[in-house]
């Protein structure tokens, strides 16, 4: 790899900047922080960049093959940085993501719905490579922008990659979920890591009339939806869901993982109530970047879902109580007009699971983006079409 081919110029960073105009994420005012703030020079020189079809996470070492790592650097792929909070070593994928270089069309597309505007203060919540800071300073300017992260080394790193880029965004080490009453109040604040909660400090923090633009999901599952808040001087914030993404999440709300020999134990599969349902596959298994999950996790709280790969035909899904020991499986057969289904425990975790599939159904099948979400200092709302016709979560 020549040196020309580190410059911002690549053939790869143009058609991928010409892909971002075409499905219409990246608008004509941040053309020039596109240009100017080149992925690739906040990128480490080991990376994992996850494969799409196979959903593996590949090592690509730049030392090794400069011409992959250009390549992957200028795809619209997501990258794996680090794993396991830095405990990871060697080449090959660790257990948990833990920093990532999001698709670049996901970035232009969360800017785009941020709408900033000259003379505005951003708050960056995970500061991850560096890369978004970095387009935002470049927009608004010296001291506009403060960009925190809780890793001291995913810091250090992203700090020394901005300034060698004569980017000076405000680089903070922190909990994100605690913002940063030192710069605020910020006109705009916008994580990059999935949440469950709204933190209260979030919304002292953004100044009335502003935004809080962040991926907000459920415990149910790792998707997340990006929610639009504006921000009221009754400390309320309220908004819709703009679309579906998945972040990995902040380190304080990456929720419980749920072991099954625990529920196998309360409940033995033996012993578990039979039943069988009407749902099909194709009906409940969804896939990623779909509403269906997103609204069982919206009607069936404290509820984690398993979807397990599909063997010989047969696709078992698995449901388990956070609230105690009851768990459910449902499992779909090919061939099979009905599915099997079993249940454990005091919670019928199934029936909870149809009865918000049908919700759904009967409301025809809305979209997320009819969604919206309101946080008052009771706690969270989420509602369908009106506000005022919401349900706690």
């Amino acid at each position: 790899m020549t040196a020309d081919a580190a410059r911002v110029d690549r053939p790869g960073r143009r058609e991928l900047g010409l892909l971002l105009r075409e499905c219409g994420v990246l608008s004509s005012d941040w053309t020039p922080a596109f240009a100017a703030v080149d992925r690739a020079a906040f990128l480490p020189d080991l990376m994992w960049p996850y494969d799409l079809e196979t959903k593996a996470s590949i090592p690509v070492d730049r030392r090794e093959d400069p011409d992959a790592w250009y390549a992957a650097a200028d795809d619209n792929v997501p990258i794996v940085t680090q794993w396991d909070d830095g405990a990871h070593q060697g080449p090959g994928p660790g257990k948990l993501a833990t920093s990532s270089s999001s698709m670049p069309s996901v970035v232009y597309a969360l800017l785009k719905d941020l709408e900033v505007d000259d003379g505005m203060r951003v708050l960056d919540v995970g500061t991850g490579t560096g890369e978004t800071a970095g387009v935002l300073s470049h927009r608004l300017g010296v001291g506009a922008v403060t960009t925190i992260e809780v890793d001291p080394a995913v810091s250090a790193h992203a700090g020394e990659r901005l300034r060698r880029l004569g980017l000076y965004p405000e680089v903070v080490v922190g909990d994100g979920f605690a913002g940063h009453p030192g710069r605020a109040p910020f006109d705009r604040i916008m994580a990059t890591v999935g949440i469950r909660e709204i933190p209260r400090a979030w919304i002292a923090q953004t100044r009335p009339g502003g935004v809080i633009l962040a991926p907000w999901g459920t415990l149910y599952g790792n998707a997340d939806a990006m929610v639009r808040l504006k921000v009221t001087d009754d400390a309320t914030a309220s908004g819709r869901f703009t679309r579906h993404v998945e972040f990995m999440k902040l380190r304080a709300q990456r929720g419980p993982d749920p072991h099954h020999g625990d529920y196998m134990a309360a409940g033995p599969f033996d012993e578990a109530t039979p039943s069988s349902t009407d749902i099909t596959e194709a009906e409940f298994v969804t896939g990623q970047y779909t509403t269906l999950p997103f609204v069982l996790g919206l009607r069936v709280q404290k509820c984690r879902q398993a979807v397990a790969d599909k063997r010989d035909g047969a696709r078992p899904v698995w449901f388990y109580s956070l609230s105690d020991l009851s768990w459910a499986c449902v499992m779909f057969q090919d061939g099979e007009r009905k599915a099997a289904v079993w249940q454990s425990g005091p919670r019928r975790l199934w029936d909870e699971v149809a009865d918000a599939h049908r919700w759904w159904r009967d409301h025809g099948t809305p979209d997320v983006t009819r969604f919206g979400l309101t946080v008052t200092p009771d706690g969270h709302h989420v509602w369908l079409d009106d506000p005022a016709r919401s349900w706690a979560v």
